[in-house]
């Protein structure tokens, strides 16, 4: 009321309606300025979340307003291109973006142009029948991409991976720089500290006539690959020359279907293993700590569904270790070299694994093997049908006598008065058993694992301490020269992995028959370490091959009484 009195008396009813339409048109420039300036701070609006402009080269942007993506397509507007199929949703479309008032921080999408195509129904016609058309496309381009069941994988020419490409439509990648190192083919092998070896699947060829192993694969593979070949030597004492001289060489090489490869004459449907019994291995020590170890830890997790070729295999070593051949594997072994059939696998190991520098031993570390000593000590006795398992232990009062080994030799390093250590040891309450490793490795084995103690010169025959029950004890009797270094390397490190008591004794220079070849005087006697600064050659030709032992019993008798106390224990 008191408005309607103060309007009436200060303007005529003419007037008052004039102002009531500026009041109205300030309401509007109000709010149009209101929204215009401050829509970057206001939610989307959610009627038709779309940017027109018409620019200069009058061709019309269209966006797609996500937070996600932007979708822009020029298109000339014609007359031909304006004209929609339902007129009717055409010009609803256009009321409704005619609307909407959008900020556009773009130099060129100024409020010119905003008001332009507000005012511009024709062009607002044309664009919005326009861009039924571009959504309609794009979304069934859309659908296209997103359906991968029918369509290749995409690869794009800027992208630093390639995906492979099965449809011929697309362009080829002739780049082998295109394809990143998670295209690339994986290094087939591993180079260990003693021992290289290649793990292999796919079609693979052995050919025995050219020492070779054939892995055919795609030239893709063959280009992204960063070796071709590799030289393996399958020999578990990487680093010592004179062993690997005597290995025979494999080559492992990757091929092409379209190149020469020999064709299959024997298929087989179990995996493979290629090692070799060169180098040292005809030596009992370097066949355990050279070969059959690293096989035992190579082949066992496949529980003996794998078949052994083996290079440099001589018969008679063969024969030797036949009965782990089986243990292992419940396959025929295979001389491969000169073979004449091209055997062909799937899946193959060449060579053997390694993962410790230790002689004679598993490296302790569950990660770096999941088989211990005392997994591959529990296998010799399965293989071999060893019943002992544990050494005597010798109670106060017990009738019971320990059961003594002196393992004997014929060529070096022999004793020379056995029968004096015989009636001293059994003096002491040993049941003792003189015995000479050969050949026979299972008869051996029986004999060893029944006793409890262990005696003998550093030699290869000590390997058999393999065979002993857990618990007993081994006494190393060290010759003169100072190998004091390899009796402890090659034996006594061993036996505490196997949890075997160790005891040693050194001899001294007059129980060694080495003063009755040389004058009391010479090198060899009075220096040692002279001798071995002339190579490992002179010392085994002087300390290890001419050298025999004549113990002194009343001086080595202690060792023996030490070895009854760790049988007590």
């Amino acid at each position: 009321m008191i408005y309607d009195s103060v309007l009436g008396r200060s303007f005529s009813k003419q007037e008052q309606k004039k102002l009531g339409y500026w009041a109205f048109v300030a309401c509007l420039f109000i709010a149009l300025s209101f929204f215009t300036n401050f829509k970057p701070f206001l939610g989307p609006l959610s009627v038709l979340n779309l940017r027109l402009s018409m620019g200069e080269d009058e061709k019309l942007h269209l966006f797609s307003d996500t937070d996600s993506s932007l979708l822009i397509a020029n298109e000339t507007v014609g007359s031909s291109s304006s004209t929609a199929n339902d007129t009717s949703s055409s010009h609803e479309e256009a009321e409704i973006m005619s609307t909407l008032i959008v900020n556009d921080t773009d130099s060129s999408h100024g409020e010119s142009e905003i008001r332009e195509i507000i005012m511009n129904s024709t062009s607002i016609d044309n664009a919005t029948s326009r861009s039924q058309e571009v959504f309609k496309e794009s979304h069934t381009q859309n659908m296209k991409t997103n359906d991968t069941s029918n369509s290749p994988p995409l690869v794009k020419e800027n992208d630093i991976y390639m995906v492979n490409n099965t449809n011929s439509s697309l362009p080829k990648a002739t780049d082998a720089d295109v394809v990143t190192k998670n295209n690339t083919i994986e290094p087939l092998c591993t180079l260990m500290g003693r021992s290289d070896f290649c793990e292999i699947k796919g079609d693979i060829r052995i050919d025995g006539k050219s020492y070779t192993v054939f892995i055919v694969s795609s030239e893709t593979d063959i280009l992204t690959a960063e070796n071709t070949s590799w030289s393996i030597r399958p020999y578990a004492r990487k680093g010592d020359q004179a062993a690997m001289g005597a290995v025979r060489e494999w080559t492992v090489k990757l091929v092409t279907v379209a190149s020469d490869i020999p064709q299959c004459t024997q298929n087989h449907s179990v995996p493979a293993i290629l090692f070799s019994a060169g180098g040292y291995a005809g030596n009992h020590f370097h066949a355990f700590t050279d070969v059959i170890l690293p096989l035992f830890l190579t082949s066992r997790p496949y529980n003996g569904e794998i078949q052994f070729l083996i290079t440099n295999g001589r018969p008679a070593w063969i024969s030797k270790f036949e009965t782990i051949m089986k243990a292992l594997s419940r396959y025929q072994l295979i001389s491969i070299d000169n073979s004449q059939d091209i055997h062909c696998y799937d899946s193959m190991t060449v060579g053997l694994k390694r993962r410790t520098n230790k002689e004679l031993s598993i490296d302790p570390d569950p990660s770096s093997s999941p088989y211990s000593m005392k997994d591959f000590r529990k296998f010799l006795r399965s293989s071999y049908s060893l019943k002992k398992t544990r050494a005597t232990k010798i109670r106060n009062g017990s009738k019971k006598r320990p059961r003594l080994l002196i393992i004997s030799r014929k060529r070096s390093r022999a004793f020379t008065n056995v029968g004096e250590i015989v009636t001293m040891a059994k003096r002491l309450g040993y049941r003792v058993v003189v015995a000479e490793p050969d050949a026979d490795v299972s008869g051996f084995a029986q004999i060893i694992n029944s006793c409890d103690v262990v005696m003998g010169v550093h030699g290869a025959g000590l390997t058999n301490i393999v065979f002993l029950p857990e618990n007993a004890v081994l006494v190393q009797v060290i010759p003169f020269g100072g190998t004091e270094w390899l009796s402890r390397t090659y034996f006594e490190e061993p036996a505490k992995g196997m949890n075997i008591r160790y005891l040693d004794y050194k001899i001294r220079l007059e129980e060694s028959t080495l003063i009755q070849q040389y004058p009391a005087d010479h090198v060899v006697l009075r220096d040692p370490s002279a001798i071995w600064k002339q190579g490992w050659s002179a010392v085994e030709s002087i300390y290890l091959r001419q050298q025999n032992v004549t113990l002194n019993v009343n001086r080595f008798r202690p060792t023996l009484v030490k070895a009854l106390d760790l049988l007590h224990q």
